[in-house]
C-alpha cells in the first residue's frame, strides 16, 4: 500500500514538467534580426563605361555593322567604320579563312576589290583562286586581338597560300597555316614555297589605282627587286617592307571620295623602295631574328578615337547579310 501511493505521489510532478514542456513547444518562437543588405551598387552609366573599358573591347562586342551611309572614319591605325558591308564567305575566286574572328566586313570600296582582285589574282596566277584573312570588324576599330590597323574598312590580308579546289570547312578555316615564304634565317626565300606565280600575285596587287600600299616582308621586297630590275615596275613604290607578313600580303587602299572624315596616308615618294637606304634597315640586328611582342602599352579608348566613332558605335544594328546566315 505505501509502494502504490509512493509511486501516485510523484504523478503531480511529472504532470508539471510536461505542461512546461508543451509550453516551451508551444510558445512562438522570436525571429532572429535579419542581417543588412549591403548598399546597392550605382548603375554603370554608358559614359563611364566607355571611360573605363578599352575601345577593342566595346567594338569587339558588336556583332554587325551600323545602320547608316557606308564610311571610312580617322586613320587606319585609329578610326572606326560606318555602315560596313560583309564580304560573302565563299565567292567564285575567294574563300575567307578565321571566320570565328567576325572580319570579313569593310567599305563596299573594299568589297569590291577583293572580288575583282580574286578574279584577276586567280587569272594571272593559275590559281584556283585566294584565301582572305582578316578584313575588319563589323564596325572597324581596335580589335580584342590588338591588331593594330584594319580599323577603318580599308585593310585586308591575302595569303600567299593558293586557294584549294574544294570549300573548306569552317574547321578547316580556323586551324589551316598559311605558307611561310621566308627561310629560317629571314634573310632570304624559302625556295620550297616561293615561286615565280607570287611575283606575279603581288604585282596585280599593287597595280591597282584604289591601292595606296602592299606590305610584305623585307626578304620578299628584296627578292621582287631584283627580279622586276630591268622590267618597268612603277608599281613597286607602292609594295613596303614590314615587320612579319611572311604568309600574307596585307593590301590598303586609298581614302574613298564618300568618307570625308577618312584621313589619308601620305603618298609613297618617287623611290622604287629598291635601294640600300631603304632596304639595310630590315636586315640589320634591330630586326633580325623577330622579337617577341613585349607587354602591351596604353590601351586605346573610345575618346581616342574621332568623335564620330561614337555615334558608329551607339547606332542601332545594320540588318543580317547572308554571309552572316551561312557562317552559322
Amino acid at each position: 500500500m505505501r509502494t502504490r501511493i509512493a509511486s501516485l505521489s510523484g504523478l503531480p510532478f511529472i504532470a508539471v514538467g510536461i505542461l512546461a514542456v508543451a509550453g516551451r513547444i508551444a510558445a512562438p518562437q522570436t525571429p532572429a534580426a535579419a542581417a543588412p543588405l549591403p548598399p546597392a551598387k550605382p548603375a554603370v552609366t554608358e559614359k563611364a563605361r566607355e571611360k573605363a573599358v578599352p575601345a577593342k573591347i566595346l567594338f569587339g562586342a558588336k556583332a554587325l555593322p551600323s545602320a547608316g551611309k557606308s564610311m571610312a572614319v580617322g586613320y587606319y591605325h585609329k578610326g572606326c567604320l560606318s555602315g560596313g558591308v560583309e564580304l560573302p564567305i565563299n565567292g567564285p575566286n575567294w574563300q575567307v579563312m578565321r571566320l570565328s574572328r567576325n572580319r570579313n566586313w569593310g567599305h563596299p570600296t573594299l568589297i569590291h576589290f577583293v572580288e575583282k582582285f580574286a578574279a584577276q589574282a586567280s587569272k594571272t596566277t593559275g590559281w584556283n583562286g585566294i584565301l582572305v584573312g582578316d578584313l575588319g570588324q563589323p564596325r572597324g576599330g581596335p580589335a580584342v586581338s590588338d591588331h593594330a590597323s584594319h580599323q577603318t574598312g580599308l585593310d585586308v590580308d591575302i595569303w600567299f597560300m593558293p586557294m584549294p579546289d574544294q570549300v573548306l570547312s569552317k574547321e578547316e578555316r580556323d586551324t589551316i597555316q598559311a605558307s611561310n615564304l621566308v627561310a629560317a634565317d629571314w634573310k632570304r626565300l624559302n625556295p620550297q614555297t616561293w615561286t615565280p606565280q607570287h611575283v606575279a600575285f603581288i604585282k596585280a596587287a599593287a597595280q591597282q589605282p584604289e591601292v595606296e600600299r602592299v606590305l610584305v616582308n623585307a626578304a620578299i621586297k628584296k627578292e621582287l627587286c631584283r627580279v622586276e630590275a630591268n622590267q618597268p615596275h612603277a608599281w613597286m613604290a607602292k609594295v613596303r617592307p614590314w615587320y612579319g607578313h611572311h604568309d600574307h600580303i596585307h593590301v590598303r587602299l586609298r581614302c574613298p571620295a564618300d568618307s570625308p572624315q577618312c584621313k589619308p596616308q601620305e603618298p609613297v615618294t618617287g623611290s622604287d623602295g629598291c635601294g640600300p637606304k631603304e632596304l639595310d634597315f630590315w636586315f640589320s640586328d634591330k630586326v633580325i631574328p623577330p622579337r617577341k611582342p613585349g607587354p602591351p602599352g596604353r590601351q586605346t579608348m573610345l575618346a581616342d578615337l574621332p568623335p564620330a566613332c561614337k555615334g558608329v558605335l551607339e547606332a542601332p544594328d545594320k540588318k543580317t547579310s547572308v554571309a552572316t546566315e551561312n557562317r552559322k
